[in-house]
């Protein structure tokens, strides 16, 4: 990443578009489809909601303000001001925009809208975790989970909305727990899927007694550096010579067409990554 595109990355006014986008794309869904159908959605707003439901206190936007509090003072303790205020500014836009969005998406069956949810919710929680904040909420958790233990944070927010639904398996009808949890597994998902986005590389390994010509190859054709790792084959215990390249989707079949047109008889093994930091790729996020 070069020093343009890494400061413009870390600007304010990058960081608080993906912010305010992503969060009103949360704020649509959550009002037209989980409010009329009554559906849990999730982290703090999934509280929130519940307690609305159930209590008919403030609004859902309202009370997850308020239960959002806690949640930035451990913020700015284990991660950092810029976090904080960033991560403030999302919690703000849902909670205030989810005062004034009149908005009613006319999906009856209740299977269909919660796919519909979860995916567009994912997809908004995913633009706002691409920059240097977080949902505020139970994504501050998260952040401080995946910094220090690197638990994905799709699957930590399963996991609490796991906990959350077991609740309210006591207090709501079974059918509308069920769609609320279909609805949280997409989100999860999405948002993981949506983070990555635009990071996710390809781990190849070539096997080959070229390997040295298929890598001069590679890095002629494809301007990408490669990595040559010394083996032992167990079987004939011959030394080897194993061709390691990171690469992008879209480069892939070419790589594979430079490859067997070396060498035939090559072993080829693709492997998915979630994201490759370091070097010529991406950098290491600093909140």
């Amino acid at each position: 990443m070069g020093d343009n595109k890494r400061k413009f990355v870390y600007s304010v006014f990058w960081n608080c578009g993906l912010i305010v986008v992503g969060s009103l794309v949360q704020t649509v869904v959550l009002k037209g489809i989980a409010a009329p159908h009554q559906f849990i959605p999730g982290g703090l707003f999934g509280i929130a909601a519940l307690l609305h439901y159930q209590t008919h206190w403030l609004n859902p936007g309202l009370l997850y303000l308020c239960l959002n509090l806690p949640m930035f003072i451990l913020g700015y303790l284990f991660v950092s001001r810029r976090f904080l205020w960033y991560s403030g500014l999302s919690m703000l836009v849902v909670s205030l925009s989810y005062q004034f969005i009149n908005i009613q998406i006319q999906i009856d069956n209740q299977l269909y809208a919660a796919i519909v949810f979860g995916a567009v919710l994912g997809v908004g929680s995913g633009i706002v975790l691409r920059s240097l904040g977080s949902n505020g909420g139970a994504d501050v958790l998260a952040i401080i989970l995946y910094q220090k233990y690197n638990l994905g944070i799709g699957k930590f927010s399963f996991f609490f909305n796991l906990f959350l639904y077991l609740i309210c398996a006591f207090s709501m009808p079974t059918d509308l727990v069920i769609a609320s949890m279909i609805a949280v597994f997409i989100t999860a998902q999405t948002m993981d899927y949506t983070m990555s986005l635009f990071s996710q590389r390809k781990l190849v390994f070539i096997i080959s007694p070229q390997a040295e010509k298929v890598a001069d190859q590679v890095m002629s054709h494809l301007k990408i550096g490669t990595t040559l790792v010394p083996a032992v084959g167990a079987y004939r215990r011959e030394a080897k010579t194993v061709l390691m390249v990171v690469i992008n989707n879209i480069q892939l079949k070419r790589l594979e067409e430079i490859v067997f047109t070396v060498d035939g008889h090559a072993l080829f093994i693709v492997e998915n990554t979630f994201n490759v930091l370091g070097s010529t790729f991406s950098k290491r996020k600093l909140y």
